[in-house]
């Protein structure tokens, strides 16, 4: 039940910087974010366009005006600079790193932006989607409790995960992902699950969003618009959760209870730390009704 960060991350839709059609479609969306892709959704041969079809859309009027992401190619790679020069320009909410290594790799992409006098306001996210990620995610997550990292999102990437590790099957991936979400919650950032790739059945992507929830995830991480709304439900608050969060706070609130640190409730012993549970999924909750949903 327990959200601790305040900007909505259900629904983060991987949409490709090549495909002029999808950046187009990206602003009328309802997902909670949108990461522009110039890494592995785009050929070699389509890079230096999606640079320039991405500066159009996030310098003119189609802007998406939920929160925008870019996935550069790493910066050592020949793609890189400026790929990260690109996504500067355009001032998105965030870089997303891919290929992180460790925190020297998020270390150093936050000098190069210091270099390039870019505002605070640009914040990192990081890909955990190698083994030494998944060796050194506490590491890495230990960064966002420093505010000059800039780092504020982990996401995990599956596939590339999968295939590095020649590991098969989403269950045996758990222990890690399990991992990614610990450390998350120790750096106080946003923990995001890999993608779902079969988009049609939309039945098993929701239980996946389920199973990815009481995982701990903020969120998912997705391939197709068809994902958003499934998405978007499985990681809000259900009206029992609300009524009980409701109830909870109703209790702590009389003035018999106000100074006390554990009450009894409907048979069941609550804590505090059970009060900020439901006030922070209330909160989470009316920041979901106030957009529009």
């Amino acid at each position: 039940m327990h959200e601790p960060l305040s900007r909505l991350r259900r629904s983060v839709l991987y949409v490709p910087a090549s495909n002029e059609k999808a950046l187009a479609k990206s602003a009328s969306l309802p997902c909670d974010a949108v990461i522009f892709d110039l890494e592995d959704a785009v050929g070699p041969q389509q890079k230096a366009d999606a640079r320039e079809r991405l500066r159009q859309l996030l310098q003119g009027s189609g802007r998406p005006k939920c929160e925008t992401v870019i996935r550069i190619n790493p910066l050592s790679s020949e793609w890189g600079t400026e790929d990260f020069l690109a996504a500067r320009a355009c001032r998105p909410d965030a870089i997303l790193l891919p290929k992180v290594d460790g925190p020297r790799d998020i270390l150093d992409a936050d000098a190069a932006l210091d270099e390039t006098d870019a505002p605070r306001s640009i914040r990192f996210w990081a890909m955990i989607e190698t083994a030494r990620a998944v060796l050194n995610v506490g590491a890495i997550a230990e960064l966002g409790r420093d505010p000059a990292a800039r780092l504020s999102c982990l996401v995990a990437g599956t596939n590339d995960l999968a295939k590095e590790t020649r590991v098969s099957g989403r269950e045996n991936l758990r222990p890690w992902l399990m991992q990614v979400v610990l450390a998350a919650r120790a750096g106080n950032l946003t923990a995001l699950d890999g993608v779902s790739n079969n988009f049609r059945d939309l039945e098993a992507f929701a239980g996946e969003c389920a199973e990815s929830r009481a995982m701990g995830f903020d969120g998912k991480t997705l391939i197709h618009p068809a994902q958003i709304a499934p998405a978007n439900a499985a990681f809000s608050p259900t009206a029992r959760e609300m009524a009980e969060a409701e109830a909870v706070v109703a209790e702590f609130a009389r003035p018999e209870n106000r100074h006390r640190g554990v009450i009894s409730l409907d048979g069941r012993m609550i804590e505090r730390l059970h009060l900020e549970q439901a006030e922070a999924l209330l909160k989470k909750a009316q920041a979901i009704k106030e957009n529009g949903e």
